[in-house]
C-alpha cells in the first residue's frame, strides 16, 4: 500500500472514530483470542489450540452493554476460516457499534449519518464512484423488505427459496446485483431463521428485525434489533450447534457467560 493510501486510510478511520466519539460512544477494545464464539452454521472460526480467533466482537461487546455502558463502538480485526474470494478475506477489519434504547430503524439512520460525516471529513462530493456507477449517498436512502426484493427481482419467492434451501444462491444471483445501484439501500425484515441473534417482529414472528446495507450491489453492513431473551437465544444456539455437527464440525462450547448476562442487556 502506497503512502498516500495509508494516509487516506488513517484519515478515514479517524473520521469514523470522531463520528462516534462526538455522539457519546465509548471506544472499547475486547479480546481477539476467545475461549468460545457464537455458534453460527455459516461462519467457521479459526481455532488456536483450545481457543478461537474472534469472528466478530459481538458477544464481548454485548456483555459490556449489559454492564451499563449504553453506547459503545470498536474497530478491530476479525477472522473467518475459508472466506477468501473477490469480496472476502479470512482476516478483515470490522466496525461494530451498539446503543441502548434503539432498534434496527435507528441503525439505518446511524448508517446514513455516518456516511455523510465521513464524506464531509474526507472532503467528498456526496457521491461514490464504484464499478462504473456514480451513487449518491444523500438521504433518504431506499428501504425494501427481503420478501419484496425477492418478488421484484427473483424468479421464486423468498418462502420458496427457503423451502428449497436456495436463499443465499437466489439472493446473490438475482437480488444483490440490483441493490444500491443509484443510492444506498437497506434490505430489511429477514426470514426469522436467518437472524440467529435478532429479535423477531412483534407483528410477524416469521420475520427477524435484521437489516443489511448495500451500495452498488455490495453488502457493507449487517445489524439488527438485539435479542435479549436468554432462553430463546439458547434455543437458537442449540439449533446452530446441531447444524454445525451435521456439517461434520465441532460446535465448540456453549457461550454460557454471554447467556448469563443477556437478561441484563437493554433494548438495543
Amino acid at each position: 500500500m502506497h503512502k498516500e493510501q495509508l494516509m487516506k486510510r488513517a484519515a478515514f478511520l479517524q473520521a469514523v472514530r470522531s463520528f462516534f466519539c462526538d455522539r457519546g460512544y465509548l471506544e472499547v477494545d475486547t479480546p481477539v483470542l476467545l475461549p468460545v464464539v457464537a455458534p453460527e452454521a455459516y461462519i467457521t472460526p479459526f481455532q488456536v489450540g483450545d481457543m478461537y480467533l474472534q469472528t466478530s466482537p459481538e458477544l464481548c461487546m454485548k456483555q459490556i452493554l449489559a454492564k451499563g455502558i449504553d453506547r459503545l463502538f470498536q474497530i478491530c480485526k476479525c477472522f473467518r476460516y475459508g472466506e477468501r474470494g473477490r469480496l472476502h478475506l479470512p482476516e478483515f477489519t470490522m466496525l461494530e457499534w451498539y446503543r441502548s434504547n434503539a432498534d434496527y430503524h435507528d441503525l439505518m439512520e446511524d448508517c446514513e449519518d455516518l456516511f455523510l460525516h465521513v464524506d464531509a471529513a474526507m472532503q467528498g462530493t456526496g457521491k461514490i464512484d464504484y464499478n462504473g456507477k456514480t451513487i449518491s449517498i444523500q438521504p433518504p436512502w431506499e428501504r425494501i423488505t427481503v420478501a419484496a426484493a425477492f418478488d421484484k427481482w427473483a424468479p421464486i419467492s423468498c418462502r420458496q427459496a427457503l423451502a428449497q434451501d436456495r436463499f443465499e444462491e437466489v439472493l446473490v444471483e438475482f437480488v444483490e446485483p440490483n441493490l444500491g445501484c443509484n443510492r444506498p439501500v437497506f434490505l430489511y425484515d429477514y426470514p426469522a431463521s436467518l437472524g440467529a441473534l435478532a429479535k423477531h417482529k412483534k407483528t410477524d414472528k416469521t420475520v427477524a428485525e435484521r437489516v443489511e446495507l448495500y451500495i452498488g450491489g455490495l453488502e457493507l453492513a449487517n445489524g439488527f434489533s438485539e435479542l435479549a431473551d436468554a432462553a430463546e437465544q439458547r434455543r437458537r444456539f442449540d439449533l446452530e450447534r446441531q447444524r454445525i455437527v451435521v456439517q461434520g464440525r465441532n460446535p465448540g462450547p456453549m457461550p454460557e457467560k454471554f447467556l448469563h448476562t443477556l437478561p441484563d442487556m437493554p433494548e438495543s
